[in-house]
């Protein structure tokens, strides 16, 4: 994901921020019409469809590829349901690995 760099969530409260604004971000871009790309929700509660990134592995969970490629052969209830599935599993993924970042266990 190329554009602008963004922070890396330092406190508990940071990520929250982060995966709030993502899933805004990501419930902003399902009004759109793109197609076989990776929807990216980012933390300042805006979205971008692009390619995947290039470097393996990935500096950060990748989102699915091509939610879109479904939309058509499928009801939209049905559609969003697997959209909303994809996404939120992306974001708990991002989540996740911020707050694995954080080394608790410590004692601090």
């Amino acid at each position: 994901m190329e554009g602008i760099p963004h922070p890396i969530p330092r406190t508990v409260e940071e990520v929250f921020n982060d995966f709030k604004g993502r899933r805004s971000g990501l419930i902003k871009a399902l009004t759109t019409e793109k197609e076989n790309l990776c929807l990216y929700g980012l933390p300042n509660e805006t979205w971008e469809v692009n390619l995947p990134v290039e470097e393996v592995p990935p500096e950060l969970p990748e989102p699915a590829l091509g939610i879109n490629f479904a939309r058509d052969g499928m009801q939209e209830k049905d559609w969003l349901s697997l959209v909303a599935v994809h996404s939120d599993s992306w974001l708990l993924a991002v989540a996740f690995y911020f707050g694995a970042r954080f080394g608790f266990g410590k004692n601090e």
